[in-house]
């Protein structure tokens, strides 16, 4: 049993992932609540440079944001996400690329935006490790 956990989670990633192409391309596919995907920031770069109408969303406090974010992210701090949906995520099935400092932050929000029913949740780590623009205040 303990060897087929690992197996039945990667399954629901991929299973996730292929449910958000699918949703995109228009055909329908179920997709599996309380289940996020962690990706490399190299993937989130990726991702962030498709037109798709995904956002990204950091959960750090607001001061932290303000330090300085990835361009384009909203700033929705996890201590603020707690059991309704955050009203700057209208979508459920919208692309969702989630960040913080460290990547502690952000995998807690991230489960707690697969629970809440989001379907389309990307989680990929901290700003700390970011190669990429950093938009300061």
């Amino acid at each position: 049993m303990k060897k087929l956990i690992p197996i039945l989670l990667a399954a629901a990633a991929v299973l996730v992932a292929a449910g958000c192409a699918a949703e995109k391309s228009g055909s329908s596919a179920e997709n599996i609540k309380g289940v996020y995907v962690e990706i490399s920031q190299d993937e989130a770069k990726k991702m962030m440079e498709n037109d798709d109408g995904h956002i990204i969303v950091d959960v750090r406090r607001q001061d932290e944001y303000d330090e300085g974010h990835i361009p384009e992210a909203v700033c929705i701090p996890n201590e603020s996400i707690m059991t309704e949906p955050p009203s700057e995520l209208p979508d459920k099935d919208q692309v969702i690329l989630v960040y913080c400092r460290s990547g502690r932050r952000s995998k807690q929000a991230a489960q707690k935006l697969a629970d809440m029913g989001y379907t389309c949740v990307y989680e990929f780590g901290g700003i700390i490790d970011w190669t990429g623009d950093i938009v300061k205040e």
